[in-house]
């Protein structure tokens, strides 16, 4: 697993776990980035392996050990790198871009049974179109062109297991997703999430590939500091509309 520090000399820690696929040579993860240490952050970011044929072992401990060695942090994690924060320990705030605790309805239950059962860590198993529907539409060529385009049975296996153990939310998390998102299922947030603590966007998968981007950074960076508080309150009724469980 990679791990890089940005904004060394900010004045406040913040853990984010990437998406799968997420590189921070992304341009619009360096964006991102960039985004939280110009708002004086210590961003210590980490990019999950894409292939694993152990949830625990590949991806949540070499984080889970990393951030004890932290006094105090900020958590956010994208996607995958949400399914992995929602078991780190020791954070004052979760925020969670699009988490991926279920898979999307367009992998159906039956197949997804089916390809966790064969005995095998080698990715042969195509994910689907990635293009700028599915991400957003500011998504870049470089990052479409090197995307990875597949998963072993293994993956599917750890990575349902890890959805089916989901610990309880921290009641204080703050969640960012859009409707249409074609990769996570929008239930096990609606499950978890009171749906005044959700903050929908117009665009893909990606809030930080998505046109509306911007329109959230003021609330992204509230909901880091002060958590649901800074949600909770809102008055824009885009933000507060409730998630479908």
């Amino acid at each position: 697993m990679r791990h890089r520090i940005f904004g060394e000399d900010g004045n406040a820690d913040l853990v984010f776990v990437m998406g799968w696929g997420n590189r921070w040579t992304h341009e619009n993860v360096s964006w991102l980035i960039g985004t939280l240490t110009d708002a004086g952050y210590r961003v210590h970011a980490f990019e999950l392996p894409t292939n694993i044929d152990d949830f625990k072992a590949d991806w949540l401990e070499p984080i889970a050990e990393y951030v004890v060695d932290l006094e105090g942090y900020q958590l956010l994690g994208h996607s995958a790198g949400a399914l992995v924060a929602q078991a780190l320990d020791g954070a004052d705030n979760h925020v969670y871009l699009s988490p991926w605790w279920g898979y999307s309805e367009s992998y159906p239950k039956p197949l997804l049974d089916a390809v966790s059962t064969l005995p095998t860590t080698f990715p042969c198993l195509p994910i689907g179109e990635m293009d700028r529907d599915a991400l957003g539409e500011k998504a870049t060529d470089h990052q479409l062109a090197t995307m990875p385009r597949w998963v072993s049975p293994a993956f599917v296996r750890e990575t349902r297991r890890a959805q089916s153990e989901l610990l309880t939310i921290d009641h204080d998390a703050v969640v960012f997703c859009s409707l249409r998102d074609p990769v996570v299922s929008l239930a096990p947030i609606g499950e978890r999430v009171p749906a005044d603590h959700v903050v929908l966007y117009d665009g893909g998968h990606e809030l930080f590939s998505s046109a509306s981007r911007d329109r959230h950074v003021e609330t992204l960076l509230a909901a880091l500091e002060d958590g649901a508080d800074a949600v909770e309150d809102t008055d824009d009724a885009d933000d507060k509309e409730p998630v479908p469980a």
